[in-house]
């Protein structure tokens, strides 16, 4: 499959791609040594933009947003009919970008998360793809980077050789980071969501069936309910309600943000 293009689900610009052709654009700006921002975006990180003007200009100047979550997927397939047969997610993508870079020898770095996770997810992918080259690893140090300290990180990850930068630190602020690195890095920075833990064996994945169902923000609430409850229940709603008015007609979502105030 190709890449469709870019499609508006609720002023979002939603690549209606699948896994070949999103790493079909990864490692050709990896090979170009192009800067590329990218993220995975299931309901959560989309209604970020949907509700701040500012993410909305970040997310609509990324170079991939594919669809992460399968109520994304069903939107691009029911507006657009784009003929999508599975949504491209997260920590899938990662293993098909770690199975590929092993395979051409290109290195890969990992920032975010904490050491505890990075050392299982190093463990993990060593174990699982033997010719991976790992050229840094870095957790986050939870709180928003000096100018000083991006410039700084951005050359760490330079000088490391790396082709390709994958970040977790959580929606929105992995967005802002792959929005404002990608240049700084001039490679592909891919924002990946919960991928780290997942991938490292400590945070549960929902079974196969769930996530098919798009259930997987269920499965979710019920592992963390006291940090995941407002998101899940009100933006939920939300988005089947602002997609109901897109999908009638009733409103007309500008693609249009603001531009954020620290560029």
């Amino acid at each position: 499959m190709r890449n469709k293009g870019k499609r508006n689900v609720l002023g979002i610009l939603i690549d209606a791609v699948d896994y070949e052709a999103a790493l079909e654009s990864i490692f050709r700006a990896a090979r170009a040594h192009h800067g590329a921002a990218v993220s995975a975006l299931a309901v959560h990180g989309l209604m970020t933009g949907v509700l701040d003007g500012e993410q909305k200009f970040r997310l609509n100047c990324f170079d991939l947003l594919v669809p992460d979550g399968q109520p994304v997927r069903w939107v691009l397939n029911g507006l657009y009919h784009t003929g999508l047969s599975d949504r491209v997610y997260g920590p899938n993508l990662t293993l098909k970008v770690c199975a590929r870079a092993a395979r051409e020898r290109l290195p890969l770095y990992f920032y975010g998360s904490t050491p505890q996770i990075l050392a299982g997810l190093r463990a993990a992918l060593e174990r699982r793809f033997p010719g991976i080259v790992i050229a840094g690893m870095e957790p986050s140090v939870f709180r928003p980077l000096a100018q000083q300290e991006k410039q700084d990180l951005a050359g760490r990850v330079r000088q490391s050789g790396a082709s390709i930068l994958f970040v977790g630190l959580g929606c929105p602020r992995q967005e802002v980071f792959a929005y404002e690195f990608r240049e700084l890095v001039s490679m592909p920075v891919l924002a990946v969501g919960a991928a780290f833990p997942f991938l490292a064996g400590l945070l549960p994945q929902a079974p196969a069936w769930m996530q098919n169902a798009g259930l997987e923000w269920l499965f979710r609430l019920a592992s963390e309910p006291r940090r995941l409850w407002r998101r899940y229940v009100f933006l939920n709603f939300a988005y089947l309600a602002l997609v109901s008015l897109q999908t009638l007609g009733v409103w007309r979502f500008s693609t249009h943000g603001r531009v954020p105030s620290n560029s």
